[in-house]
């Protein structure tokens, strides 16, 4: 192997051996669909990652040489997320054009899917936003040019600074103020003080009959409307008459066997094996997994604190023993990465609540960093602050969509189902129902009796009469 340089391909000047290395190396770019003009920056992205190890070949490099560039790349504010992917790949690639024994110790896809930044309006940190953001997008919908704007943000300003005195989430902040745009919509932009049961019962008839909803999707707009006008406007709508309800069809959970999820674990590698594992593991949601802090794990009681689950409750779930010596190895990464951002003149995390204000130390404090962050620093827009937050939760849906693949699952596998056979597990190992759902954190055990129908036999527990042949 030559001694590669920073020399650029373009030079005729440079020695014939390391040209040929870089002609082998675009040849191995268009090999892998990367077309001109974009393998040039690729070729840049590699000199500029062999320009920050001067006078070391490439084959004395090691997999922290790798990940402590990309870290330090990813403290770069100015990069986009496409560019991040792409020196990602690129280093990838040049490693595999030199043949380290080393390639797959590095967390190439954790690096590659951490380029994706949250953005402002992420679920996570929307909650920070003034309360007057995009309520006037939300009311500019309003039919009759204009009609009816300001009144629209008034309301809408108004649902949302009650739903945030009562801490509701951001998802139900964001989904009753859509249903509530949807609903000035619907009246033309009048003002809803004006109209009544009889407005909201024609409304949500045209969503079962026009719009063709589901039951769940009626229900919450039936909830958004009867929590605006309840509390928002303080006109409880009372008695809404009969009106056409949308069909509530019966769907059941997608529960994987043990071998089945042992095949999907075997296909995932570094940090999303991880982050799978805790999902099967603790019957975590996606999003209570992405949103762990260091101090959520405690590792002498064997437990992890799952902190404003939905409902805005916390509870405990158990840490497996198989997961802990990872998760210390995992740790020690994370908290190096966050070393490194303080000394870097970062290493603030996003707290909710206002916690940041009320605790102004807390944000660079180790104990609230997030357990599975991003590769990359994020800068607020509202405010210019450089963050690392969390991994974006697609990240590892598309993980767990590729693995299912490779391990020829013919069930529709997604997160969730990581949850559900959790369920489904416990049950079937003789755990009673109550504890099965203090565990997965339903408020009403008829949520948690759904796990029941895969135990023991298919069909209800009935034997077929084939068998009795």
């Amino acid at each position: 192997m030559p001694e590669v340089t920073s020399s650029r391909t373009s030079s005729p000047a440079q020695p014939a051996a390391i040209q040929r290395f870089w002609d082998k190396y675009l040849a191995l770019l268009h090999r892998c669909g990367v077309k001109p003009p974009a393998d040039r920056w690729y070729v840049r992205h590699a000199e500029r990652y062999i320009e920050s190890l001067p006078g070391r070949r490439l084959g004395e490099h090691r997999p922290a040489d790798v990940t402590g560039y990309l870290a330090d790349l990813g403290r770069l504010g100015r990069m986009q997320d496409w560019q991040f992917r792409q020196a990602v790949d690129a280093l990838q690639k040049l490693f595999e054009l030199v043949g380290v024994s080393w390639l797959r110790e590095v967390d190439w896809r954790y690096w590659r899917e951490s380029a994706r930044s949250l953005p402002t309006d992420h679920p996570t940190l929307a909650r920070s936003l003034p309360l007057g953001d995009g309520a006037a997008a939300d009311a500019s919908h309003a039919p009759g040019g204009g009609k009816g704007v300001g009144a629209g943000c008034a309301v809408i300003e108004r649902l949302v600074a009650v739903i945030r005195q009562r801490n509701y989430s951001i998802r139900t902040e964001e989904a009753y103020r859509s249903w509530t745009r949807r609903y000035l919509t619907f009246i033309g932009g009048r003002d809803p003080g004006d109209a009544g049961a009889t407005e909201v019962a024609a409304f949500l008839e045209t969503l079962a009959v026009q719009g063709n909803v589901a039951a769940s999707t009626q229900n919450q707009a039936l909830n958004a409307l009867v929590f605006l006008y309840g509390q928002v406007l303080e006109r409880p709508l009372g008695d809404m008459g009969t009106f056409q309800r949308a069909r509530r069809p019966r769907h059941l959970p997608v529960v994987l066997t043990p071998g089945e999820v042992g095949r999907l674990l075997e296909n995932l590698e570094g940090t999303y094996h991880l982050m799978a594992s805790l999902l099967y593991g603790t019957g975590m949601r996606l999003m209570e997994c992405l949103r762990l802090r260091v101090k959520d794990v405690d590792f002498d009681y064997r437990q992890i604190v799952v902190r404003d689950g939905k409902g805005q409750k916390d509870r405990v779930v158990p840490l497996p023993d198989r997961l802990i010596d990872p998760l210390r190895a995992h740790l020690e990464r994370v908290r190096a990465l966050h070393e490194a951002d303080v000394q870097a003149g970062h290493g603030e995390v996003y707290l909710p609540f206002a916690l940041a204000n009320k605790y102004p130390g807390a944000p660079r404090e180790w104990g609230w960093q997030y357990l599975l962050p991003s590769g990359r620093l994020s800068v607020d827009p509202r405010g210019g602050v450089t963050r690392r937050h969390h991994l974006h939760e697609n990240s590892l849906q598309k993980a767990v969509k590729q693995a299912a693949i490779r391990a020829h699952l013919t069930k529709p596998v997604n997160c969730h189902a990581l949850r559900h056979s959790f369920a489904t597990h416990l049950l079937a190992s003789g755990y009673d129902i109550r504890t099965v759902q203090d565990l997965l954190g339903h408020a009403d055990v008829s949520t948690t009796m759904i796990y029941t129908h895969v135990l023991n036999r298919g069909g209800k527990g009935v034997q077929s009469p084939l068998d009795a042949l």
